[in-house]
């Protein structure tokens, strides 16, 4: 489980296609402490919860880890498109006891988003997103979503397309300051949003 708190930005160095394609193994720097966290451990990747799968420290000292991406993840959400060199949002699980200060975030990832238009204004910028058909009920004006691993508060909705702003400090520590329009992003819906639906949808009819 995270928050949507991205805590630093990793970068892809290695990516190893393994069992005919079907499962790929990235490597992954960062500045985590690989001391602060075990094998096995859940670290969201850009939305995407995954599993660190090796660890350590390059010989110049730079931490990094490995995941492996299985064959549903590389279908359903941007990892599959992943190339060296690409710049990667990363958060460590939440613990007990810290800050919720975004919203519940699983990393399970629910879809890709595109980018309709980019707006910069002079103190946030405005980006217009087109959602997956079947995620845009989850959607809600004031709401939450997750892109790229990001809490974010849906600004406007019309139909299949949302807006969200972005203030300067999160495009400087994240990597939606190089969103473009074209670019397709991984979106998680809100938790709750689901099982309000759900609710609605089995209630007894009266």
């Amino acid at each position: 489980m995270f928050t949507g708190l991205v805590s630093d930005i990793g970068r892809i160095v290695s990516i190893t296609p393994r069992a005919q394609g079907l499962l790929h193994r990235l490597r992954i720097d960062c500045s985590y402490d690989p001391d602060s966290f075990l094998i096995g451990a859940s670290i969201a990747c850009s939305g995407i919860c995954m599993t660190a799968v090796e660890k350590g420290r390059d010989d110049d000292g730079q931490a990094w880890f490995a995941v492996d991406a299985a064959a549903e993840t590389l279908r359903l959400t941007t990892v599959g498109r992943w190339r060296t060199g690409d710049h990667i949002n990363l958060e460590r699980s939440l613990t007990l006891g810290a800050e919720l200060g975004g919203h519940i975030v699983l990393g399970h990832g629910d879809g890709i988003a595109r980018i309709v238009s980019r707006e910069n204004l002079p103190d946030m910028a405005k980006f217009v997103l087109e959602a997956p058909e079947e995620l845009a009920k989850f959607i809600a004006q004031k709401g939450s979503v997750a892109l790229d691993g990001v809490s974010l508060t849906v600004n406007e909705v019309a139909g299949r397309t949302f807006s969200v702003l972005i203030i300067p400090h999160t495009l400087d520590v994240t990597t939606l300051g190089g969103w473009q329009a074209g670019t397709e992003v991984n979106i998680e819906v809100d938790l709750m949003a689901r099982y309000a639906a759900r609710l609605i949808e089995t209630r007894p009819a009266v």
